[in-house]
């Protein structure tokens, strides 16, 4: 029977897959080489649980000492290198793998956190960092504002994936029955606000309109 361990190295390592591919279609479409393809898939893919395990104390990380992760990111960034019209063919491919890899990172992150004895808050928080470290570090490396800045229910989502993970380990349900809720929740989530356009509230005018408000007012008054 297959082990608690086990189970979340399988889902960080298919985390770690889905991440790569959103960052190696962002860099081809940005026109990047095969280098710039596969660092981008790296990055995409192993940031945040770089991050993760750097936070909560598993260091080395795990994707700088298990020749797995480099080799699943290396293995997505070639196949959507060599067949990007295939993967293209999908409505918002970025976004939808993007999405996958949110919520199976969100899970993993979660879990790992509480198996080094975090309390649930941090648990939880944890595993949403774990989610968005990646796309974070791979908008910021095309010089793009990151998703969870900026998209609908980014950040959001990975909570409550992370969330239900934490709340069925309080109650003792099982890892995996747990973890599938928790990814189904946050990839749902994410689906429906990409579909719906679902988001936070934001603010109605930026400081750049206030200040032109403010300017043609001090006109008109003068």
């Amino acid at each position: 029977m297959i082990t608690i361990d086990a189970f979340v190295h399988i889902l960080d390592l298919a985390g770690t897959f889905v991440f790569a591919i959103s960052g190696a279609v962002a860099a081809i479409d940005r026109r990047l080489d095969v280098f710039g393809v596969l660092v981008l898939s790296f990055v995409a893919g192993n940031f945040g649980g770089i991050t993760r395990d750097v936070m909560i104390g598993a260091v080395p990380p795990a994707a700088l000492t298990d020749g797995l992760y480099l080799l699943v990111s290396v293995l997505a960034g070639l196949m959507t290198f060599f067949w990007y019209t295939d993967v293209g063919r999908l409505r918002s491919p970025v976004l939808l793998f993007d999405a996958a890899g949110l919520s199976l990172f969100a899970v993993t992150g979660a879990q790992k956190a509480i198996g080094f004895g975090l309390n649930p808050i941090m648990a939880a928080l944890l595993g949403m960092l774990t989610g968005i470290g990646g796309g974070m570090m791979r908008d910021v490396l095309l010089a793009e504002i990151p998703q969870v800045l900026r998209s609908d229910l980014y950040a959001v989502a990975a909570l409550a994936g992370a969330s239900a993970v934490v709340i069925g380990d309080m109650f003792g349900l099982p890892y995996g029955v747990s973890a599938m809720a928790g990814a189904a929740l946050c990839f749902g989530l994410r689906f429906m606000a990409i579909r719906y356009g679902w988001h936070l509230p934001t603010a109605h005018r930026s400081a750049r309109k206030r200040t032109d408000a403010d300017t043609s007012d001090d006109e008109d008054a003068s």
